[in-house]
């Protein structure tokens, strides 16, 4: 598009709407998204959140191949470690749905808790979005991908809530008539584009091998805070599991950590094992400087005491 002479989604155009392959791409992500919509309908969020790690691995090998996106062996292991994060964060994550009906979800939505999460995510949006985004959005990877993941905790509840209106539809039972389902689904479709719009920048503007991982941690971040303030999954927890979950968690930030701060090392496989071979001809030889310098430190010593000989002569006489 920038051939073209079309703005680019990084510098506020919205060309990418006349290409086929984006709406190709959106088509994709909306069916992945319907996905993820049934699984929250029938599972906590702390267990389906965690499954997008595969997104992670998959988009990294994908962008090496079509996009020409260089991934060095740190941001292979920082996949690998995020693979098997959220595979013991699902192994510890909570078995049984806390919310089951849209009366419990609007209990659950009048919690003075959440109302005060929920005021302190609009607070930073609004802030990220008018104040830091115009000016350090293209310089900073965490702007676009802060807003995304800002936004994403309403995102999620309101998948939750309206996942719980479709199984009270097939029982049913009449959902229309209450006020919460067309406040859920205007939520969610304002945080989906909010989403989309400042996903697509930061993706045109960075690489999408840092992109996706780091959008991963700070999206289920506020998931996992939003599932813990919300549904209060984790109160039916044990201990044992608790630890599980956040121990799987930061396993996940640690291969985020490979995967953008060694981003520009190029180190591969044959570097790293040629680096630890030893000549087979290189043994002799350090030997061979080995008993020289005992040599040399022998010689130093008789010296040193021939010196020490004479000088005690000299005061003698």
């Amino acid at each position: 598009m920038a051939e073209k002479g079309y703005t680019r989604a990084g510098q506020g155009g919205y060309s990418y709407l006349k290409e086929w392959l984006w709406w190709a791409g959106l088509l994709s992500m909306g069916i992945g998204e319907a996905a993820n919509f049934a699984a929250y309908a029938f599972a906590p969020a702390t267990l389906v959140t965690p499954l997008g790690a595969l997104s992670v691995l998959i988009s990294a090998i994908l962008s090496s191949y079509f996009l020409d996106e260089k991934l060095n062996i740190h941001g292979k292991l920082g996949c690998v470690l995020s693979i098997l994060g959220s595979t013991v964060m699902v192994i510890h994550a909570p078995e049984e749905e806390q919310v089951t009906s849209l009366d419990e979800m609007e209990t659950k939505l009048e919690d003075p808790m959440f109302i005060a999460f929920a005021v302190i995510i609009i607070a930073i949006s609004l802030m990220l979005i008018f104040v830091i985004a115009p000016k350090h959005g293209q310089t900073n990877i965490l702007v676009y991908i802060s807003i995304c993941s800002a936004i994403g905790a309403f995102s999620v509840s309101s998948v939750k809530g309206l996942g719980i209106a479709i199984k009270d539809l097939l029982y049913q039972k009449p959902i229309f008539r209450n006020p919460l389902v067309y406040i859920l689904t205007l939520a969610l479709v304002l945080s989906v584009g909010t989403q989309i719009n400042y996903l697509n920048k930061s993706l045109d503007v960075f690489n999408t091998s840092l992109v996706t991982p780091i959008y991963y941690v700070f999206f289920t971040t506020t998931v996992l805070t939003c599932s813990i303030i919300l549904f209060k999954e984790w109160n039916s927890m044990k201990l044992r599991d608790i630890i599980g979950t956040l121990n799987g968690f930061f396993t996940i930030i640690i291969g985020i950590f490979f995967l953008h701060a060694f981003k520009n090392v190029t180190v591969n496989w044959s570097q790293l094992t040629s680096s630890v071979k030893r000549e087979p001809s290189s043994l002799p030889h350090s030997n061979e400087a080995h008993y020289a310098l005992l040599e040399n430190i022998e010689a130093s010593t008789v010296t040193c005491d021939e010196d020490n000989t004479l000088f005690s002569r000299g005061s003698e006489l």
